[in-house]
């Protein structure tokens, strides 16, 4: 797959699609590659007439990974942010924005809808803030605005401890990744959807081969974690925004949502019942139609 380029990282990304057509860069959550993005979802998105570009983050799956910089200490990091100090990241949030626009260029893209996932949307947040110009419309889902009230930023312990959970110390044990990833999803997931392993499972192995890199997810939470109270900053976005959330999500609450959609002006709420953090096989018609909806009212 072609490569993005800016400063000392580069950036896998993929563009599918008609050339010409509506683009829509999907942004993928904490520790993840794009793979993660279900096919349904993006065949979706496709089949509307638009034109999906992927990419890895910086620190995940064949992107660079950053080796050289220092791996947080993510509890003293939590323990901080939960005490409203100050945490201190290898980079941040706004690094990964410029990241995100960098692939754009490479692809030769002026403007597109924004679609971000999780810390995905944080970063599409972020763009949309500070490079409107380039923004058609801005979709965050199952994000939140980095308000620090604890009802709003942090979800139930047991989804915080699967996903701070150690995977297997050998990367290179496919199986032992996804009986992971497996767990983590089992606590994090939609509990009003029942969990088909048949169809997850080999997504998970996908996602695995693609590459995790512990460190690099580390790298990205203390990012997260850094970048504070966006709500300040929302109040710039000028794109027609959608917001989906589900009702259930026990690692980012739907009060995320609700306060995310609340700072920026017109905004659209979706709530969705029986939804968790993750993107159930039952919802994805459901999900990605309604974004290509939102993308193609512009």
């Amino acid at each position: 797959m072609p490569l993005a380029a800016i400063d000392d990282v580069t950036l896998d990304y993929e563009v599918r699609g008609e050339p010409g057509a509506p683009a829509v860069l999907l942004v993928m959550g904490l520790g993840m590659p794009a793979a993660m993005w279900p096919d349904e979802f993006v065949r979706t998105l496709l089949d509307r007439g638009l034109r999906v570009v992927t990419f890895d983050n910086r620190d995940s799956g064949a992107s660079t990974r950053l080796a050289r910089l220092p791996v947080p200490n993510i509890g003293a990091a939590m323990t901080r942010a939960m005490m409203g100090l100050r945490v201190t990241a290898p980079y941040s949030l706004t690094d990964m924005a410029i990241d995100a626009v960098a692939v754009l260029d490479a692809a030769g893209i002026d403007r597109a809808h924004l679609v971000g996932a999780s810390m995905g949307g944080m970063i599409a947040q972020v763009v949309a803030a500070l490079l409107p110009q380039r923004v058609a419309t801005l979709t965050s889902i199952m994000s939140s605005s980095g308000n620090p009230a604890p009802r709003v930023a942090f979800g139930d312990m047991r989804a915080l401890q699967a996903l701070m959970r150690p995977p297997p110390g050998d990367p290179a044990d496919i199986d032992a990744i996804v009986d992971h990833l497996m767990f983590v999803f089992s606590v994090i997931g939609s509990p009003g959807f029942e969990q088909d392993a048949a169809v997850l499972r080999p997504h998970l192995e996908r996602v695995a081969r693609r590459g995790l890199y512990r460190a690099g997810t580390a790298r990205q939470l203390a990012a997260i974690l850094a970048s504070g109270d966006r709500r300040p900053m929302l109040h710039n976005v000028e794109a027609p925004t959608l917001v989906i959330h589900g009702a259930n999500d026990p690692l980012v609450p739907v009060a995320a949502g609700r306060d995310t959609a609340r700072h920026i002006r017109g905004a659209t709420l979706e709530i969705i019942d029986g939804m968790g953090h993750d993107f159930p096989p039952a919802l994805m018609t459901r999900i990605a139609a309604r974004v290509a909806d939102h993308c193609l009212a512009t």
